[in-house]
């Protein structure tokens, strides 16, 4: 007695090793099968502990072995037959449905000992479905059923065995199902009789059928289409196939439902038509999705010949379908419709429908071959792998990204097979049953701990493929090659021509060459920029210079290319190529800083929801912090400060590609520009510092921001109008200070105005006392002193502006104070200093309007130009400021507000003036940014006149009324500026 504890201690441990959830149990069984006549030999152990479920298959193995005349054959093979006896085991636990199947017809396991080489073809399954129904005695149907499970138990034996992967899986199974179909139409015409010959009725597999892939417990789609053989009239014809149709329906109900509602007008439509009624349809009343159902259409069973006749004709319809209005949009719209009507309960467990499940991927694909397969006949496979393969090749996909999605589709694929082989029931949800969820688990080869292996790599899929459904799904590519005539989207050179012509592109002939020289060749690259080209070239031609955005992209394109990332982030990353392409054809200024470092065209990437979010300006402090740091790794004061010059053209360009795609308006154009300066003011006067470190010794130096620098209102073509402030350091006398200061500042505007690749930073230090005459930097007491007794009234009136900007910021705020008094005169400024004021303003108009300009299109002089409006609110705080405190700014917008909360100015002409100033403020900007250089004058060539107006945001049809509201903006400005400044 205790031998046999011992014994059996020992084999239940044994056994829960295995995997068996109930070893003590298994104990039994085992010991049963023993006295049955099968010794459990550790081979028969090993494997059953392989399996999803070996307590499930050990009982259905004893099942098996009680079934009398199988004993003896089944037990030979189990202990001489490892494949056999492996796939045996694996099936039994991984399928009660099959199980039972065995139960029922003990003779079906020598369908598991079918070599793995020697998987049955399609004819195979054909001729043995139909040779039993042939047999004259028994039930033809249950006959039908049976030979089905038979070779379901084959297919399933070898996949779960891993002599078949799951394409090969999915394969088999569609063509068992088309052996089926065609085995019941034959008892279907033996129900009929004479009168099936009356007509030919072909089978039209669809969906997953159609495609190859099936699954393990499916409806089989499928469209029924005749035609009347000799004399018969259509009806007849018809009639009776709608006979066969239905008995086929009914004949393969026990085994898996056909499903007909993919036909034309759906299950309100006749069971079968006419190809001629087919087609007829198709052209007239299909809706978007009937065409991406065709896409998997194949011929699989009855009068193959018309099935492929059904196939040759529906096909070019399908590649046709994409040219459709809003094709795109309407089937991402159908997808997000499938996602809505998920019950809330099976959110997160949908493995073909939900969020990340088979249905993305598929969709992905199915979009991506609808549109470009016009084009290109590689993309043309009904088979869903197979066509991501060619689209990875064709460059319509990145190579990693279809190596994912290939590798997640398989797994979900798979998973999906292990669900529904357990019952063979139709279903598509994970199980929230821990006990289930370890056989799935453990029928997918996870073993530590299946359930939470399961669930984290069902997370980490579904994730993915979400992620790269969203992508690619999304993309704006697709709508606007989808938009695109067949010719267009070729690049065929003659229709490329008379396209270019027709876009608006003025040299035709040369923006083909610049398109050929692209696309030349069979490398990859090529292969994108062909997908990439028919549509930016619409792109470029919605902006204002297509020519110049064509050359500027092949610039690019010659300069990246050879890069693996570059035309990979156009086509994959959102609306990033068509970014590119507005902002290569409107902006000389962009292009040219972008011609500097390419790589910067990485700040285009978009994200769902936020838009380019690379292209929001950097705070001042961060943008100083990394200027610093970056310089402070080099020695060399001319590296270091090419260093800066280059982190601030990447600002630069960010903050230019920003303003063009209406991501900033004109106020926050300016604060950004003025924060670079700033920070590179700042990092360059700290390399000077440590490259003169005898004259830093000596002195302390602060920057003051004047001009529009100070106001915050920089523009891209504005120069840094400054002021040098120094103080002597304690034990420094003055002369040596003031020498030291002004070798660093002077050494810190010829390092940023030096002549280099990068932009250059024009130092100005010309509202200084005595202008250039006087020294470069002054102390603080030397400043006072001329302030107070030399300086006449429009110094004053450019202090207004003053504000620390850089260096010794103690320094710089005791010089603010030190002016207040100056800038704010106590009791405003009297009468002769107003007249003065005024004298001045008139004769700048005068003098530095260039001559010929129309004094209506100066942005800067001219009528209600910034000139106007800024004098005029300045000339408000030298009369107000010293009883408003509001007014002590150095922003003009921030004056002109104040001055009308404070009612010193009519708060509508405030208005009018703020409303002017803006406007103008963006044109001056978007003058730069069209021509590439700082300019005042509103341009007369069209071209550049376009450009300005479509950056102010009008269309290129409407530089007329652009020009018509400058005109307008500033007349009323100037109504204001007389009435005020020149009362």
């Amino acid at each position: 007695m205790v031998e046999e504890l011992e014994r059996l201690a020992t084999q239940t441990g044994l056994l829960a090793r295995l995997g068996f959830a109930e070893p003590t149990r298994a104990a039994e069984l085992l010991d049963a099968v023993d006295a049955a006549g099968l010794a459990p030999s550790p081979e028969l152990l090993t494997d059953l502990g392989q399996a999803a479920d070996p307590d499930l298959a050990l009982r259905a193995l004893h099942r098996l072995l009680q079934t009398g005349d199988t004993l003896p054959t089944l037990a030979t093979v189990l202990q001489t037959d490892p494949s056999a006896r492996r796939r045996l085991a694996l099936v039994l636990g991984a399928s009660s449905a099959l199980g039972d199947h065995l139960a029922a017809h003990p003779m079906s396991w020598t369908a598991l000992c079918t070599p793995s080489d020697r998987a049955p073809t399609w004819l195979a399954r054909r001729l043995a479905l139909l040779d039993a129904i042939a047999k004259p005695d028994g039930d033809r149907e249950s006959a039908l059923v049976s030979a089905y499970r038979d070779a379901l138990l084959d297919i399933a034996a070898r996949d779960l065995a891993g002599e078949a992967d799951v394409v090969q899986v999915g394969a088999e199974l569609a063509d068992l199902a088309a052996a089926t179909l065609e085995a019941a139409l034959a008892l279907a015409r033996a129900e009929v009789g004479p009168q099936a010959d009356r007509c030919k009725l072909a089978v039209i597999g669809m969906g997953k059928c159609g495609g190859r892939e099936l699954n393990y417990v499916s409806d089989i789609d499928v469209v029924f289409v005749a035609e009347p053989v000799g004399e018969t009239g259509d009806d007849e014809a018809l009639r009776v196939a709608t006979r066969l149709a239905g008995a086929l329906i009914r004949l393969c109900a026990p085994i898996w439902q056909v499903d007909a509602a993919l036909r034309p007008e759906g299950k309100s439509g006749p069971l079968v038509r006419t190809l001629a009624s087919h087609l007829a349809y198709y052209q007239r009343w299909a809706k978007t999705w009937e065409f991406q159902a065709l896409l998997k259409a194949r011929p699989v069973a009855g009068d193959l010949e018309l099935g492929r006749a059904y196939v040759a004709a529906v096909t070019p319809l399908v590649w046709q379908a994409a040219d459709r209005e809003h094709f795109v949009e309407d089937v991402q719209a159908m997808r997000r419709r499938v996602e809505e009507n998920i019950p809330e309960k099976l959110a997160g467990r949908e493995i073909k429908l939900g969020r990340g499940g088979l249905r993305d991927v598929e969709f992905a694909v199915q979009l991506l071959q609808l549109v470009h397969g016009r084009t290109d006949e590689s993309l043309r496979s009904p088979h869903t792998l197979t066509a991501l393969r060619a689209l990875a090749a064709g460059g319509y996909v990145g190579r990693a990204d279809a190596r994912d999605l290939d590798e997640a589709y398989r797994f979900l694929r798979t998973l999906e097979h292990r669900l529904q082989l357990f019952r063979l029931r139709r279903t598509h949800s994970l199980p929230t049953d821990d006990t289930e969820l370890r056989r799935l688990g453990r029928a997918l080869g996870f073993r530590r701990d299946p359930v939470g292996e399961l669930q984290a790599a069902y997370a980490k899929c579904t994730h993915l493929v979400r992620r790269l459904h969203e992508k690619l799904f999304y993309r704006p590519l697709l709508s606007a090659v989808a938009r695109l005539g067949e010719d267009d989207a070729r690049l065929a050179p003659q229709a490329a021509v008379r396209r270019l012509a027709a876009l608006g592109y003025a040299d035709p002939q040369a923006a083909l060459r610049h398109i050929e020289a692209l696309t030349a060749g069979v490398s990859r690259r090529a292969a994108i920029q062909r997908t990439l080209l028919p549509v930016l070239l619409g792109w470029f031609a919605d902006a204002p210079d297509p020519d110049a955005g064509l050359l500027a992209f092949r610039r690019l394109s010659d300069a990246l290319g050879d890069t693996p990332w570059y035309l990979r982030f156009l086509r994959d990353e959102g609306a990033a190529a068509q970014h590119l392409a507005r902002i290569l054809a409107t902006s000389r200024y962009a292009v040219d800083l972008l011609a500097r470092a390419p790589e910067s065209v990485a700040m285009l990437a978009d994200s769902p929801g936020e838009g380019p979010y690379q292209l929001r300006p950097r705070r001042g402090e961060e943008l100083r912090a990394e200027l610093l740091a970056a310089v402070r790794r080099h020695d060399d004061p001319t590296v270091a400060v090419d260093v800066a010059r280059g982190l601030r053209r990447r600002e630069l360009f960010r903050i230019a590609c920003a303003d063009i795609l209406g991501l900033l308006d004109v106020t926050a154009v300016g604060e950004a520009l003025t924060d670079i300066t700033e920070a590179i003011l700042d990092a360059v006067l700290d390399v000077v510092s440590r490259a003169m470190p005898q004259q830093a010794r000596l002195v302390r130096l602060a920057v003051i921001g004047m001009g529009r620098l100070g106001g915050r209102e920089q523009g891209y073509g504005s120069d840094a109008d400054v002021l040098f402030v120094h103080e002597p350091l304690p034990g420094t006398d003055d002369a040596p200070a003031a020498a030291a200061a002004h070798e660093i500042a002077n050494e810190l505007r010829r390092l940023l105005a030096r002549p280099a690749p990068e932009p250059p930073v024009e130092v100005d230090a010309d509202l200084r006392p005595e202008g250039r005459q006087g020294p470069l930097t002054r102390s603080l007491e030397s400043f006072l002193t001329y302030y107070e007794r030399w300086s006449e009234i429009w110094e004053a009136q450019a202090l207004l502006k003053a504000r620390v900007v850089a260096g010794d910021r103690e320094l710089g705020e005791r010089f603010i104070s030190a002016i207040d008094p100056i800038r704010f005169p106590a009791g405003g400024i009297d009468a002769a200093a107003a007249r003065e004021i005024r004298r001045i303003k008139a004769r700048v108009e005068k003098e530095r309007l260039p001559r010929g300009t129309d004094p209506a299109l100066h942005t800067k002089l001219g009528r209600g130009g910034l000139a106007d409006i800024e004098w005029t609110a300045q000339f408000l705080q030298l009369q107000h400021a010293h009883r408003i405190p509001t007014l002590r700014t150095t922003s003009t917008l921030g004056a002109l507000h104040a001055a009308a909360q404070a009612q010193v100015i009519d708060p509508a002409d405030a208005s009018t003036l703020a409303d002017a100033w803006q406007l103008v403020t963006k044109v001056r900007n978007a003058l730069v940014l069209v021509r590439g250089r700082p300019t005042d004058t509103i341009p007369t060539v069209l071209r550049d006149l376009v450009g300005v107006a479509r950056l102010v945001g009008y269309a290129a049809s409407q530089p007329g009324d652009f020009l018509d509201l400058y005109r307008r903006v500033t007349r009323r400005a100037r109504a204001v500026v007389e009435r005020v400044f020149y009362p």
